[in-house]
Protein backbone atom coordinates (compact mmCIF):
# COMPACT_ATOMS: atom_id res chain seq x y z
CA UNK A 1 0.00 0.00 0.00
CA UNK A 2 1.42 3.35 -1.07
CA UNK A 3 1.19 6.04 1.59
CA UNK A 4 1.27 9.80 1.29
CA UNK A 5 3.21 11.34 4.17
CA UNK A 6 3.10 15.07 4.78
CA UNK A 7 5.79 17.34 6.16
CA UNK A 8 5.36 20.90 7.44
CA UNK A 9 7.89 23.34 8.81
CA UNK A 10 7.63 26.82 10.25
CA UNK A 11 10.58 28.76 11.60
CA UNK A 12 9.13 30.06 14.88
CA UNK A 13 6.36 29.16 17.29
CA UNK A 14 4.64 32.45 16.44
CA UNK A 15 4.12 31.19 12.88
CA UNK A 16 1.23 28.92 11.96
CA UNK A 17 1.53 25.82 9.78
CA UNK A 18 -2.25 25.63 9.21
CA UNK A 19 -2.00 26.73 5.56
CA UNK A 20 0.51 23.96 4.90
CA UNK A 21 -1.57 21.40 6.81
CA UNK A 22 -4.77 22.35 4.96
CA UNK A 23 -2.99 22.00 1.60
CA UNK A 24 -1.58 18.59 2.54
CA UNK A 25 -4.99 17.30 3.66
CA UNK A 26 -6.62 18.67 0.49
CA UNK A 27 -3.94 16.77 -1.49
CA UNK A 28 -5.00 13.51 0.16
CA UNK A 29 -2.58 13.23 3.08
CA UNK A 30 -4.21 11.92 6.25
CA UNK A 31 -3.71 14.25 9.22
CA UNK A 32 -2.21 11.36 11.23
CA UNK A 33 0.50 11.04 8.54
CA UNK A 34 1.74 14.63 8.79
CA UNK A 35 5.10 15.22 10.44
CA UNK A 36 5.85 18.76 11.62
CA UNK A 37 8.75 20.88 12.75
CA UNK A 38 8.91 24.31 14.35
CA UNK A 39 12.52 25.17 13.74
CA UNK A 40 14.72 27.40 11.64
CA UNK A 41 15.39 26.41 8.06
CA UNK A 42 19.07 26.82 8.88
CA UNK A 43 18.99 23.44 10.63
CA UNK A 44 19.60 20.55 8.28
CA UNK A 45 16.69 18.23 7.65
CA UNK A 46 18.21 15.35 9.59
CA UNK A 47 18.66 17.62 12.63
CA UNK A 48 14.93 18.35 12.84
CA UNK A 49 12.85 16.06 15.11
CA UNK A 50 9.80 15.92 12.82
CA UNK A 51 11.90 15.10 9.78
CA UNK A 52 13.78 12.44 11.77
CA UNK A 53 10.46 10.78 12.65
CA UNK A 54 9.32 11.02 9.03
CA UNK A 55 12.54 9.43 7.78
CA UNK A 56 12.21 6.60 10.31
CA UNK A 57 8.57 6.01 9.32
CA UNK A 58 8.78 6.30 5.52
CA UNK A 59 9.19 3.18 3.42
CA UNK A 60 10.00 2.47 -0.20
CA UNK A 61 7.08 3.46 -2.43
CA UNK A 62 5.75 6.13 -0.05
CA UNK A 63 5.39 9.73 -1.23
CA UNK A 64 6.49 12.64 0.94
CA UNK A 65 4.24 15.61 0.23
CA UNK A 66 5.26 19.18 1.08
CA UNK A 67 3.44 22.45 0.55
CA UNK A 68 6.53 24.03 -1.05
CA UNK A 69 10.00 22.68 -1.64
CA UNK A 70 11.52 25.33 0.64
CA UNK A 71 9.86 23.57 3.60
CA UNK A 72 12.55 20.92 3.21
CA UNK A 73 15.24 23.52 3.94
CA UNK A 74 16.66 26.88 3.00
CA UNK A 75 20.06 25.59 1.97
CA UNK A 76 20.42 24.32 -1.59
CA UNK A 77 22.70 21.56 -0.37
CA UNK A 78 20.29 20.47 2.37
CA UNK A 79 17.26 20.39 0.06
CA UNK A 80 19.18 18.41 -2.56
CA UNK A 81 20.63 16.05 0.05
CA UNK A 82 17.18 15.45 1.52
CA UNK A 83 15.62 14.80 -1.89
CA UNK A 84 18.51 12.51 -2.86
CA UNK A 85 18.28 10.61 0.43
CA UNK A 86 14.53 10.07 -0.06
CA UNK A 87 14.87 9.07 -3.71
CA UNK A 88 17.74 6.67 -2.91
CA UNK A 89 15.37 4.93 -0.50
CA UNK A 90 12.67 4.67 -3.18
CA UNK A 91 10.56 7.41 -1.57
CA UNK A 92 8.88 9.87 -3.91
CA UNK A 93 8.59 13.62 -3.29
CA UNK A 94 5.70 15.83 -4.28
CA UNK A 95 5.55 19.59 -3.83
CA UNK A 96 2.00 20.91 -4.02
CA UNK A 97 2.52 24.64 -4.71
CA UNK A 98 5.61 24.25 -6.87
CA UNK A 99 4.31 21.29 -8.86
CA UNK A 100 7.78 19.79 -8.73
CA UNK A 101 8.36 16.12 -9.52
CA UNK A 102 12.03 15.25 -8.88
CA UNK A 103 11.52 11.96 -10.74
CA UNK A 104 11.75 13.90 -14.03
CA UNK A 105 14.69 15.86 -15.42
CA UNK A 106 12.53 19.00 -15.66
CA UNK A 107 11.41 18.48 -12.07
CA UNK A 108 15.01 18.20 -10.90
CA UNK A 109 15.90 21.38 -12.80
CA UNK A 110 12.99 23.22 -11.16
CA UNK A 111 13.94 21.80 -7.77
CA UNK A 112 17.49 23.11 -8.15
CA UNK A 113 16.26 26.54 -9.20
CA UNK A 114 13.74 26.86 -6.36
CA UNK A 115 16.18 25.54 -3.77
CA UNK A 116 18.73 28.13 -4.96
CA UNK A 117 16.14 30.90 -4.65
CA UNK A 118 15.19 29.70 -1.15
CA UNK A 119 18.84 29.76 -0.10
CA UNK A 120 19.26 33.26 -1.51
CA UNK A 121 16.16 34.45 0.36
CA UNK A 122 17.56 33.10 3.61
CA UNK A 123 20.88 34.88 3.02
CA UNK A 124 19.04 38.15 2.34
CA UNK A 125 17.11 37.80 5.61
CA UNK A 126 20.36 37.27 7.52
CA UNK A 127 21.92 40.32 5.82
CA UNK A 128 18.91 42.49 6.72
CA UNK A 129 18.92 41.34 10.34
CA UNK A 130 22.65 42.01 10.64
CA UNK A 131 22.24 45.45 9.03
CA UNK A 132 19.44 46.26 11.49
CA UNK A 133 21.58 45.21 14.44
CA UNK A 134 24.51 47.28 13.18
CA UNK A 135 22.26 50.33 12.71
CA UNK A 136 20.79 49.92 16.19
CA UNK A 137 24.25 49.71 17.73
CA UNK A 138 25.40 52.75 15.76
CA UNK A 139 22.42 54.66 17.15
CA UNK A 140 23.43 53.72 20.70
CA UNK A 141 20.97 50.90 21.31
CA UNK A 142 22.34 48.24 23.61
CA UNK A 143 21.45 44.74 22.54
CA UNK A 144 21.35 41.68 24.77
CA UNK A 145 24.07 39.12 24.02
Amino acid sequence: MVRQLGYTRVSTSSQDAQLQLDALIAAGVQKRDVFADVTSGSKTAIERPGMKRLLEYAMEGDTVVVWRVDRLGRSLIDVLNTVTMLRDRGIHIRSISDGIDPATSTGRLMLNMLATLAEDERELIVERVNAGIAAARQNGTRLAP
